[in-house]
């Protein structure tokens, strides 16, 4: 009786380790798509900084990257680095099947504007993907190494220090690839400054705060 009292005490635990792997790799995936058409849009503040939308959704996938590699380490943290490229790649090509078809004269207005957003779509997710395996592998590779020398202290080392890296290698490549030859070289600089100054004040503002609280509710879960 003991035996079966155990096995079922494992099982439901191995149950609630899935379900949360499950919802934090939906929940990070999630960012992404939403962040890669956020992207479209460029915002300018007082025609001196320009940024992307989705510089402001950006840093909580980064936030439940920390989370993954805290929690279920490097390796698996790859492998959803690589299911969310995928997962990037199938919105492109949906997205471009939606363009192609044609659409009554009627809606010509809507099609256009479809047209107009996910035509810009492929660019953008180009400069993502290329900035997210970077940025996002370095910054789950180096929070793992810090985790090591830090022996699990220091969460926020681990968050920040991972980040401030990660988001160079993120930032550079997504600006040129994705706007280059759009703006000036003088914005486009400017864009990468200012992205990378936000991404790392919303991770260090609102990201770790969040990767914390998540991050001590699993382990109270015994996940």
């Amino acid at each position: 009786m003991k035996e079966v009292g155990m096995k079922e005490i494992n099982n439901s635990e191995h149950a609630g380790h899935q379900q949360a792997l499950i919802v934090v790799t939906a929940l990070f995936v999630t960012c992404y798509l939403v962040s890669n058409l956020m992207a479209v849009k460029v915002i300018g503040l007082f025609n001196l900084f320009y940024f992307d939308a989705g510089t402001i959704t950006f840093p909580f996938a980064y936030m439940l990257g920390d989370v993954l590699t805290e929690i279920w380490g490097y390796r698996t943290t790859r492998k959803i680095i690589f299911l969310t490229f995928f997962c990037n790649l199938f919105m492109v090509i949906c997205t471009q099947i939606g363009v192609w078809l044609p659409s009554p004269d009627y809606l010509e207005g809507s099609a256009a504007a479809y047209d107009s957003v996910f035509n810009y779509v492929p660019r953008i997710v180009l400069a993502s993907l290329t900035g997210f395996l970077l940025g996002e592998l370095s910054n789950s590779w180096i929070m793992d190494k810090i985790k090591k020398k830090t022996k699990g202290r220091r969460l926020w080392v681990r968050t920040i220090g991972s980040s401030m890296i990660g988001y160079v290698f993120d930032t550079v490549p997504f600006v040129l690839i994705a706007f280059a030859g759009t703006l000036t070289a003088r914005d486009l600089l400017l864009m990468i400054a200012l992205q990378y100054l936000m991404k790392l004040g919303i991770e260090v503002l609102f990201g770790t705060p969040m990767a914390y609280a998540a991050i001590s509710t699993l382990k109270k879960m015994n996940i």
